[in-house]
């Protein structure tokens, strides 16, 4: 069969098998073992959300054979029940990796799948390592089939769709299919149970509600399953993805471009690319809170602000501005991740971790009067140097007026944490000791953060995990 002649199904199955048969480029065995010490950092950190104790509780009562690790429990459990807590963990504090210009966050499904089936399957660090570099790219490319550059967003987006777990599950099925060995019709296969499985609606970033907390979860235990169903005997439509009731048509109603798929697939690698999160929020919100510490290292202070607009990519004004009585009076910290006016005030005041850390995001501080006072007076509105950039970054123009009438302007056009301003092996470093704290041991954390940048050289998965099964438990909540 000739290439054009596979459908983008086995296209991507051959990739898989092709990548784990042979290896993957330096580059991004580097960049996998990067993102995977990010993903168990915040698996740790996102402890301190009673979301997570209530995922948590609820696989531990689905009791089951003891195949996988839960990140801070001691208690193994089913792989594909191990993928949905490590999944539900990694996206809950809004922390994780985001690829653009498809705005999908990868790492928080693909790699709790990986590393379950990994470990159920006895699978080596370095077949690991391949499986997630593959999944990754998979749910790259499946989301940038649904990125209209002429529309200059994701079309999954536009439709209320969450990209994130949509394109999540059906990479993180083929990651899952690779450490259990699957085949190429194997591996066609589970994408084509998976497209039946994968799932997500956005609503909550704008109104609130925990749900989204959970779409990382279900993706990456989708995946599991469906690889483990595809290992029993289930098969699945090879046509799934560009049929005419596949996973495009139903999704983006036929909208799609498939050459996003297929393109130097195996030569030209996403995965360096994407950019890490240095504050723990919605990426929407992030030059915002640079521009809010820009202006304080000039000097600025809340009592001097007499007027703010923040002016981003229109797209964005629906997440982080609208209802705009909504975002400037969060009433939780985990709304205040999706909130503008919270962004630069968290700027503004000044914070932990990378500029601003996860301590910043409470409840307590989202309702402090004197933030509240501040974000009473931030407009957030669409901004035509930001349309023309996004959605290749998330810029913000940010104007202030004073008390004594001046005005201030801070443009940040490129985001902290990707290709145009990378976080050092420092800043990655500082970030998950930040998020580890208090919770392991420094000497854990400093073997943990050894041990899973040179995952591609461990035996096995079991060892790597081990040091974060039981970790200490906080009373912080969100």
């Amino acid at each position: 069969m000739t290439e054009s002649e596979r459908t983008l199904s086995q296209q991507l199955a051959a990739f898989a098998v092709d990548a784990a048969t042979h290896g993957v480029p330096a580059e991004v065995v580097t960049s996998v073992g990067q993102r995977t010490l990010d993903v168990l950092g915040l698996c740790v950190a996102a402890h301190r959300l009673p979301t997570s104790a209530a995922a948590i509780g609820h696989v531990l009562d689905q009791g089951g054979h003891e195949q996988a690790t839960i990140i801070g429990e001691p208690t193994r459990v089913t792989a594909a029940q191990a993928a949905f807590a490590n999944g539900v963990l990694a996206h809950s504090l809004d922390y994780d990796d985001t690829h653009l210009p498809s705005v999908l966050h990868p790492s928080a499904s693909v790699v709790p799948a990986a590393l379950a089936a990994a470990e159920h399957a006895g699978a080596s660090g370095e077949l690991t390592v391949r499986a997630i570099a593959v999944g990754l790219e998979v749910a790259v490319r499946l989301g940038m089939a649904g990125y209209d550059s002429e529309l200059g967003n994701s079309v999954f987006f536009e439709h209320g769709q969450h990209a994130t777990s949509i394109t999540g599950a059906m990479g993180s099925a083929v990651a899952a299919a690779v450490v259990y060995g699957l085949d190429e019709q194997g591996i066609t296969d589970v994408l084509g149970l998976t497209a039946s499985m994968a799932s997500g609606v956005i609503e909550a970033n704008r109104t609130g509600g925990t749900v989204k907390r959970l779409h990382c979860g279900l993706a990456a235990q989708a995946g599991v399953t469906a690889a483990q169903l595809v290992r029993r005997g289930f098969t699945g439509p090879p046509t799934v993805l560009e049929g005419r009731f596949g996973f495009f048509q139903a999704w983006l109603h036929g909208q799609f471009f498939p050459e996003a798929v297929t393109d130097g697939l195996g030569t030209e690698w996403s995965v360096p690319g994407i950019f890490f999160k240095p504050y723990p929020a919605n990426h929407f919100t992030h030059t915002t809170v640079d521009a809010g510490r820009a202006l304080r290292e000039r000097g600025l202070t809340p009592e001097q602000v007499a007027e703010v607009v923040v002016g981003v990519a229109g797209s964005t004004v629906r997440t982080i501005g609208e209802p705009i009585e909504v975002k400037r009076a969060p009433e939780t910290g985990y709304q205040a991740q999706f909130s503008g006016p919270y962004a630069f005030a968290a700027g503004l005041f000044g914070g932990g971790g990378l500029g601003t850390g996860l301590d910043d995001y409470s409840d307590e501080l989202a309702q402090d009067p004197a933030r509240r006072a501040l974000m009473a007076k931030v407009s957030v509105v669409a901004h035509e140097v930001c349309d023309e950039i996004y959605p290749f970054q998330f810029p913000a123009v940010v104007t202030v007026t004073t008390t004594s009438g001046e005005v201030l302007v801070e443009e940040v056009l490129a985001n902290r944490g990707g290709p145009a301003r990378p976080l050092t092996d420092d800043e990655l470093a500082t970030k998950f000791r930040d998020n580890v704290a208090g919770r392991v041991g420094d000497d854990v954390a400093a073997q943990v953060s050894d041990d899973v940048l040179a995952l591609h050289l461990a035996p096995d998965l079991a060892s790597v995990l081990r040091p974060l099964s039981t970790i200490t438990h906080q009373g912080e909540s969100q």
